[in-house]
């Protein structure tokens, strides 16, 4: 039976972020808040896990899942190179509502979904995210909702629509901003915005000094 845990309080927080580690080390899923939507995750390196998640969405590995970190130094182990770009990108938006698409480390063995050899990456800014990240490590996450229904903006959104496929729910109080990161691809010739959300792509732009394509 999935367990919802209170995070605006001290005692049910910790007693949560607990609860929330040990799902994700023996496989089970949890849903989090992100400082965009809600996010349903999995560890990252347990592929079984990753197609519980597609399936608790209803999704297939046609879309993958993005991976969720909780400090900058983590993708250096997780991507093949980490170019200049990426770097500006990860000065100015992490932690933050950006996500950035690059050629994973071919040694890794995980299952995002169809990758074709890339990794979405992202570091939220939420405090509750970034302790369960730190203490588990990157992990799985997409948003939290079925497919062809909008992302939940809260734990009770989540649970209607995910419902006992979770194993622990993390409230903590509606999202700041009903809005999807936004995406840059950074492995061709030229970033592209993959996906406009939360950051700009004039903002995008201004940090790497040339405006940034847009994906057709």
């Amino acid at each position: 039976m999935s367990a919802v845990y209170d995070c605006s309080r001290p005692e049910t927080r910790a007693e949560g972020l607990a609860a929330a580690a040990s799902a994700v080390r023996s496989g089970r899923l949890v849903v989090l808040p992100t400082d965009t939507v809600y996010g349903i995750g999995a560890d990252a390196f347990d592929s079984a896990a990753v197609r519980a998640l597609l399936r608790a969405k209803n999704r297939g590995p046609d879309l993958p899942v993005g991976v969720l970190v909780g400090s900058w130094s983590t993708i250096d182990g997780l991507v093949l190179g980490v170019p200049p770009q990426a770097r500006a990108l990860i000065e100015a938006f992490w932690p933050g509502d950006l996500s950035i698409v690059l050629s994973h480390a071919p040694s890794l063995r995980w299952d995002l979904g169809t990758t074709r050899g890339t990794v979405m990456l992202r570091m939220p800014l939420h405090p509750v995210a970034l302790e369960l990240l730190r203490e588990v490590g990157p992990m799985a996450v997409s948003s939290a909702n079925v497919a062809g229904r909008p992302p939940a903006a809260d734990a009770d959104e989540a649970r209607d629509q995910l419902g006992e496929s979770v194993s622990v729910y993390l409230d903590a109080g509606p999202s700041r901003e009903a809005l999807p990161s936004s995406v840059v691809d950074l492995t061709g010739d030229e970033p592209v915005l993959l996906r406009a959300g939360a950051v700009s792509a004039e903002a995008v732009s201004e940090v790497l000094g040339a405006p940034v394509k847009t994906a057709a």
